[in-house]
């Protein structure tokens, strides 16, 4: 998830992502990355659970397999044609959509989750308001993202000042971005993680992963992926309702 996603006018194929993990540090970087993700998600069986920006299915064929009721969007049609083509897809709900326009009512879901999709989003503002809209009262929104204060996010700058046409538009965000974010959409925030604190390295990744989980709950400074949760208020009760 850290490694590859797309900006405008640039799609990143399915391959990519499956490249990315058969590496050794990318299959370390994305296990962890999915690990804090699922723990801020909590229990998802039986919920109605939206994957923005699903990419090739991946992560939404984990949410299925714990007993999440799942629909998966994203933006392009290459990615959403691999994810139908996963084993067990047929459990799960794929459509073409952005996340700034969710083809979906008010107050339809009970958890929505977005990985890396706002480091090539202009404005995700639209983003945060269209995910909050979806959540049933109650509901709870889980954002992973790329951080701005870390080794990974220097040398992707780095190669955007070169000309890569991937990361010279990319936008690395802080945790209080983030929250400011999801409260400006009318959510709470209960939760921010980081994970990812060692540079690009493998031999360094094996020894600080470990300590990963310990790392990420005071600080979220030095990680290359931030993870925010934050939820829906409930409606109101009625003033017939006892106390």
């Amino acid at each position: 998830m850290t490694h590859v996603r797309r900006d405008r006018g640039i799609t990143l194929g399915p391959e990519l992502y499956a490249g990315w993990r058969a590496a050794d540090i990318g299959g370390l970087t994305d296990r962890l990355e999915q690990e804090l993700i699922l723990g801020l998600c909590g229990d998802v069986g039986g919920k109605d659970v939206l994957d923005i920006g699903c990419g090739d299915g991946e992560f939404a064929a984990k949410l299925a397999a714990r007993g999440a009721k799942v629909t998966g969007v994203d933006a392009s049609d290459r990615m959403i044609d691999a994810a139908r083509g996963r084993p067990g897809a047929s459990r799960i709900c794929f459509e073409v959509a952005r996340a700034e326009s969710l083809p979906f009512p008010a107050a339809t879901f009970d958890l929505a989750v977005a990985i890396t999709i706002l480091c090539f989003v202009p404005d995700a503002a639209p983003v945060f308001r269209e995910a909050a809209r979806v959540l049933k009262p109650g509901g709870r929104l889980v954002i992973g993202e790329l951080g701005r204060w870390s080794s990974w996010a220097a040398a992707r700058r780095v190669r955007g000042w070169l000309g890569s046409p991937v990361w010279s538009r990319a936008r690395f965000r802080t945790r209080h971005e983030l929250a400011r974010l999801a409260e400006t959409a009318g959510l709470s925030v209960d939760a921010v993680r980081g994970a990812v604190f060692y540079p690009r390295v493998m031999a360094l990744a094996r020894l600080v992963a470990p300590f990963e989980p310990r790392l990420g709950r005071p600080t979220t400074l030095g990680a290359a992926f931030i993870a925010l949760s934050a939820n829906k208020p409930a409606e109101a009760r009625s003033g017939n309702e006892s106390a």
